[in-house]
């Protein structure tokens, strides 16, 4: 399958409609024909009569037997309130919205100005979400810490939080300051997968340590310090030499550049506040392709929102959404003036192949690189009602004055349908505080936690 290019937006509920005013324009420029008289004189006030009479009882027939023209129009051919309001779109709300507004915001609704217009702006923010991961940071031994958990089928971010020990970016969430070190194996995976046919279960084989990567690992030889794997452990363990064979013998500078399009790289990504492209280079030589496909670089950069986006592509069969963090704006009259709707940039996988990119998530949190920070969560009352799976990644920065930690996953529930994307990035110091899987497993027990409480609190319907 290749990657689909076309839009999956949602229709507009505005578009086609015709006002009332235009309707009876058209009735009018219809019927002129019918006006004209054919004779003079005595003849002519007859023939006006006899055409005003055949107007009258033939224009209901013409029109349909539910708009009848003696009456007053039909309430729904008139212009809605909504529609006689100016509105807005994304980069109308980009130019004031900036990013550092809705990072660690408190407030789930925000007063400014558009186009000269007060406004009230109805984020899409879990306040309850938020505020809990706000008192969980631990800066103490962190340069950045960065959290995005978003809804998969839909788009929206029900949090955004951060700590920025530098102060150099207004919101590290939506800038592309961190390189995506493993997390890019999630797209080579989906690629091998998809393209070339490999399952969960495939054989594949390396020489050496599982996280280094030299070329004398990259040749296919068998010999007896060759060790055998499946994809499934090449994944939940984060093997750097099997991905850079997949990336030289398998897909190559064009399969690679193919399938990183189709997740949103060097894309430009709509959003309501200013989003960073996320960047990826693939050279043309063989040893870049495998850097690249396993993650062991640091010039492919992507932003956290970006990274919550491709954990909800697993989640959400395949399909990748636009990020929303604004549910409504609304004038000082109270009119909505911008209403977002789940909005589909592409379908980037087949659903069966999300299916398989789930099995290999899962195994990283089952046995993989992230089973530590989801020990015994088969015995939490919480998350042991949830499918939960990931991908890690960890890289020092160009200075190497600090950990890049990353954990792009998603959680839904074993029995409903409820589901939550969490993408998270810790830039440790010296010493290694709460690592970014941990911060994930935080987010996804709050999140349906919260859920949970509030389905117990929920009023019961009346017998009867």
């Amino acid at each position: 399958m290749s990657i689909g290019t076309g839009s999956g937006n949602y229709p507009d509920p505005y578009s086609g409609r015709t006002g009332w005013r235009d309707y009876q324009a058209h009735l009018k420029k219809t019927g002129a024909g019918r006006r004209r008289g054919k004779y003079v004189g005595f003849f002519m006030a007859a023939a006006l009569a006899v055409s005003a009479l055949i107007w009258i009882l033939g224009g209901s027939s013409r029109l349909g037997t539910d708009v009848p023209l003696p009456h007053p129009p039909d309430a729904s051919l008139q212009p809605s309130a909504a529609e006689s309001v100016p509105r807005i779109d994304k980069r109308a709300i980009q130019a004031v919205l900036n990013s550092g507004t809705v990072l660690n915001s408190e407030e789930k609704r925000l007063d400014l100005v558009i186009e000269d217009r007060p406004v009230v702006i109805d984020t899409s923010l879990n306040m309850t979400l938020q505020r809990f991961l706000l008192g969980k940071l631990d800066p103490s031994t962190s340069k950045h810490i960065g959290i995005v958990a978003m809804d998969p089928s839909s788009g929206r971010i029900v949090s955004m939080v951060g700590y920025d020990k530098t102060r150099r970016s207004e919101n590290l969430c939506t800038d592309q300051l961190f390189p995506a070190a493993s997390v890019f194996k999630i797209v080579t995976a989906a690629a091998v997968i998809e393209a070339c046919g490999l399952s969960p279960r495939s054989t594949l084989t390396y020489n050496g340590r599982k996280h280094t990567l030299y070329k004398s690992q990259l040749k296919e030889q068998s010999n007896r310090w060759t060790i055998r794997t499946t994809l499934e452990k090449s994944f939940a363990q984060s093997i750097n030499p099997v991905f850079g064979k997949i990336g030289i013998h398998y897909l190559g500078q064009d399969l690679l550049a193919k399938y990183a399009d189709g997740f949103g790289f060097n894309r430009e990504i709509p959003f309501e506040i200013p989003l960073q492209t996320s960047h990826i280079r693939i050279g043309n030589e063989p040893f870049q392709w495998a850097e690249v496909a396993s993650g062991f670089n640091r010039d492919t950069r992507i932003s956290i929102v970006h990274g919550a986006m491709m954990a909800a592509v697993i989640a959400n069969g395949g399909v990748l959404m636009e990020p929303t963090v604004v549910d409504h704006v609304r004038d000082g009259a109270g009119r909505v003036i911008y209403e977002s709707r789940p909005t589909a940039i592409r379908q980037v996988l087949s659903s069966e192949v999300t299916r398989e990119m789930a099995d290999l998530m899962t195994a990283t949190v089952r046995y993989g690189t992230s089973r530590g920070a989801f020990r015994k969560h088969r015995k939490d009352e919480i998350l042991s009602i949830l499918y939960i799976g990931g991908k890690t990644g960890s890289i020092d920065n160009r200075v190497h004055d600090a950990r890049i930690d990353w954990f792009v996953g998603f959680a839904r529930q074993r029995d409903g349908q409820r589901q939550l994307a969490v993408s998270v990035v810790v830039a440790h110091e010296k010493y290694i505080g709460t690592r970014a899987a941990e911060y994930a497993r935080m987010t996804i027990r709050q999140y349906f936690n919260t859920v949970e409480v509030s389905r117990s609190q929920a009023p019961t319907a009346p017998s009867g």
